[in-house]
């Protein structure tokens, strides 16, 4: 395990993109983009570094089941903030289809032909709550063994999400946690110090390789 601890949020966007760009930068590789508001800083300076994007696929861990210009889409954010910018390949789970567990599917079926066999690089979040990906506490997805992407109900927000499953995106061959923020700092004190079973500690703990981002505010009770 690799800890990183950046003095400022803006440095920690610099130090994501380094370690990213490094990453990406031999040959074919499919990265996995983490959706909300963290990510949006790392992905501008991502933007601009010299990366061979013409070999990189793109796929998301997790997507919110609502329509691909809804502004909470991850997908949206994906591509204004980095995709619109390089010539990645993006594929993305289509949330037009009638039916969550219809997209999650068929989702599913195209990565499984795409991650060959596991993705390279999975960038991912981490919420107050210890949830990763869409994998929210006490969540049926969470106890999912396979390795794949599903449709989860998450009764705190009353809605479907798609999400990758833990065994998925802890079988990436670099996997990276970008968290910011004080809020999150007590959560991340218990999955690192002690190995509470938190989501974002579950998925962690059964990866190969594992980078934590942190910004001081996240990083204050370790």
């Amino acid at each position: 395990m690799r800890i990183e601890i950046a003095d400022s949020f803006e440095e920690l966007a610099v130090v994501t993109a380094d370690i990213l760009a490094e990453l990406l930068s031999d040959g074919p590789k499919t990265f996995g983009l983490a959706g909300g508001s963290t990510p949006r800083a790392a992905y501008r300076e991502l933007r601009t570094r010299d990366i061979a994007w013409d070999q990189v696929t793109c796929w998301l861990p997790d997507e919110r089941w609502v329509p691909p210009e809804d502004p909470d889409a991850n997908a949206l954010m994906a591509r204004r903030e980095l995709l619109d910018h390089v010539p990645a390949r993006f594929l993305a789970p289509d949330t037009t289809l009638e039916d969550p567990n219809i997209a999650a599917e068929a989702y599913d079926l195209l990565l499984a032909a795409e991650l060959d066999p596991v993705p390279d690089v999975v960038l991912l979040g981490m919420g107050d709550d210890g949830h990763t990906a869409s994998l929210f506490p006490g969540t049926e997805a969470l106890g999912t063994e396979r390795s794949g992407y599903v449709a989860n109900w998450v009764p705190a927000f009353d809605t479907w999400r798609l999400t990758a499953t833990a065994s998925l995106l802890s079988s990436a061959r670099h996997l990276l946690f970008l968290v910011a923020g004080a809020s999150k700092a007590d959560v991340l004190r218990r999955i690192l110090a002690e190995g509470e079973p938190f989501p974002a500690g579950l998925v962690a703990e059964e990866a190969a390789e594992v980078t934590w981002l942190l910004d001081r505010g996240a990083a204050g009770r370790l």
